[in-house]
């Protein structure tokens, strides 16, 4: 694993957000790239740390992504922010990733990009959504208060997850925001995950296997589940309450690759 580091406009000077970089193996050229974004806090100044629990939990779905795609193609980034928080009007967390998108612009320059978000992250991910190369974002229980614009989600492709035992950002949150993201996104669909809750842990396998068949047939490598083309062909509200069907299943009709 790569770390990039470089510094941005901070209030401590040698704060500074990095990436962590798996690339495809055996060395094949980029096909894809996904950036990987952690939760947080509304507002806090702590340095984020790569022992935080919010972080090590997106380390985890980076470690899945590069398995299931190192052999397509696809790059992995994943992102330690500056700060623990979202940080109002600053909008650190933004900043972080815009940041990491313009270090992908001049790495991989063409090169089409995935966000996935958790939380805070989450948000994030659908506030940067408008970056050129940015082509679908996957929302993990998306901190989406109900000022949050959807305007910059235009000709992208969305997908919502979260748990309907989420005690810390209300699933009803999202399903606000979905509903409103509809009409911006050329394609938004969510997801209820039944019996787990804000941290992912109870039902790990399945997030993970929704997002890596996301992110890769997002970037054209692998085919799409029809768990997913069935989600977007949904004309009505019910594409927002779509059940997650537990990954022992979802395996078996190939939604891991």
């Amino acid at each position: 694993m790569t770390v990039l580091s470089v510094a941005v406009s901070s209030s401590t000077p040698d704060l500074q957000p990095h990436l962590a970089e798996r690339l495809p193996e055996p060395v094949v050229a980029p096909a894809g790239l996904v950036i990987v974004l952690h939760g947080g806090s509304a507002s806090s100044r702590t340095p984020m740390t790569r022992f935080r629990p919010a972080y090590l939990r997106m380390w985890l779905f980076a470690r899945s992504l590069h398995r299931s795609g190192r052999k397509r193609g696809l790059v992995v980034w994943l992102l330690r922010n500056r700060y623990r928080g979202w940080n109002e009007p600053d909008l650190d967390a933004v900043a972080d990733a815009r940041w990491a998108l313009a270090r992908a612009a001049e790495r991989f320059p063409g090169l089409p990009v995935v966000l996935v978000g958790h939380s805070m992250g989450g948000r994030a991910a659908l506030r940067t959504a408008d970056d050129p190369a940015v082509t679908a974002v996957a929302a993990l229980a998306p901190w989406t208060p109900r000022e949050e614009p959807t305007v910059q989600l235009v000709g992208r492709t969305v997908v919502i997850a979260h748990g309907d035992l989420d005690r810390v950002v209300g699933a009803s949150m999202s399903y606000q925001y979905s509903a409103r993201a509809r009409q911006s996104a050329e394609r938004c669909c969510r997801f209820v995950v039944h019996g787990d809750g804000h941290a992912m842990l109870r039902r790990a396998t399945d997030w993970s296997a929704l997002v890596n068949n996301f992110v890769l047939s997002r970037l054209e490598l692998e085919p799409e589940h029809e768990l997913l083309t069935r989600a977007w062909a949904q004309g009505s509200l019910d594409s927002l309450d779509t059940p997650l069907p537990p990954a022992a299943l979802l395996r078996r009709t190939s939604l891991e690759g």
